[in-house]
């Protein structure tokens, strides 16, 4: 029987409230456009796929060591251990010095008790994303090299991992809210992958120089082969012209994804903003960074191609305009996504997303 723990003394909800815009200023603004019975499980579900990241990102942890971390998170859900004894554990194994994360594992209790008090369908799917996050994520700690994944199938397989399973779980939970959803659930889960792979091929892009500094690379290396760069840790690859062209390569992949993410986005009942608002913000931000990294492959700092704060409000503002009618949201599609790369077959082979790793 799992143990029985007593709840934190502060509103827990509240305190998961207040942690979320240090944690991540964009699901601060994206989840309450969201209905708000799925608020509380969407929020629980981003701030522990966070605190699995922080487990991911700790260069003082050994594979072995993590893999003791990601089965404790797992436990911990399942009622097996305290959320504190889980968060200082950690604290003391990784030493992590960022304020953000050590805010997130000190509000670890109520995090746990929001989870615990989530309906027990949100909090069905919510574990088995976990499941698969944490399992895929230690696969991966014996795949991960400076210089980058073996091939497509694996950039795809760790999309999946920590992208594309929290797509399947994000649809789960719109199928519960809604009957008119829940009729379309195969094909919005035949798509989920591809648009949690489209915003993570983003973020991997974008984030190239600082996981390279963490000696990191999550870039594929037949695909720079191809194009006959060999992504050697030490190389100058932004100054080489095959490096750039095989970004531009995963650029029209991860344009290709968000397309999907387009179309699952118009699956949603147009009466249902919220969610299509929460869908199209993403998608907009995404296309406008690949934007950038198309007008400029060669960068070398992930602020030269981060979307300003003033293009973020247009974003938003343009989407909201839009969410009511799919034909605005297709013509503001082509609008934001001009200029990009298309994917061909050779391109798409190996990294089309499918459901499951």
């Amino acid at each position: 029987m799992p143990a029985s723990f007593p709840l934190p003394s502060a509103d827990p909800q509240s305190q998961q409230e207040g942690i979320l815009p240090g944690v991540s200023r964009t699901f601060a603004l994206t989840i309450p456009q969201l209905p708000q019975t799925l608020r509380p499980g969407i929020t629980n579900a981003y701030l522990l796929c966070r605190t699995a990241d922080t487990i991911e990102d700790s260069a003082r942890l050994s594979p072995a060591d993590k893999a003791e971390h990601y089965d404790a998170l797992l436990r911990m859900l399942d009622g097996e251990i305290p959320a504190a004894h889980f968060a200082a554990n950690l604290l003391a194994a990784a030493a992590i010095p960022a304020t953000t994360e050590r805010d997130l594992l000190g509000t670890m209790p109520e995090i746990l008790a929001v989870y615990r008090g989530l309906p027990e369908s949100q909090r069905r799917e919510l574990r088995r994303c976990m499941g698969i996050m944490c399992e895929g994520m230690r696969r991966f700690e014996h795949l991960k090299h400076p210089g980058g994944l073996p091939d497509r199938a694996c950039l795809r397989q760790y999309c999946y991992v920590v992208a594309g399973v929290v797509g399947e779980f994000l649809t789960n939970l719109f199928c519960q809210l809604d009957d008119d959803i829940d009729a379309r659930k195969a094909e919005l889960l035949h798509l989920a992958p591809g648009f949690g792979q489209g915003l993570q091929m983003t973020n991997i892009l974008k984030d190239i120089w600082d996981d390279r500094q963490r000696g990191i690379c999550w870039l594929p290396r037949d695909v720079f082969r191809d194009r006959g760069c060999d992504l050697s840790p030490d190389a100058a690859w932004h100054q080489d012209p095959a490096f750039r062209a095989g970004l531009l390569d995963l650029v029209a992949v991860a344009h290709f994804h968000l397309h999907q993410a387009l179309h699952y986005t118009q699956l949603i009942p147009r009466r249902h903003r919220g969610i299509r608002r929460f869908c199209s913000w993403a998608v907009g931000m995404a296309l406008y960074t690949l934007r950038n990294i198309r007008r400029n492959p060669g960068f070398s700092d992930s602020r030269e191609v981060k979307i300003s704060r003033r293009r973020l409000r247009a974003i938003i503002a343009a989407c909201n305009l839009s969410v009511g009618s799919d034909r605005l949201q297709r013509f503001g599609f082509a609008w934001a996504a001009r200029g990009l790369p298309e994917a061909s077959g050779p391109q798409l082979a190996g990294l089309s997303a499918e459901p499951g790793p």
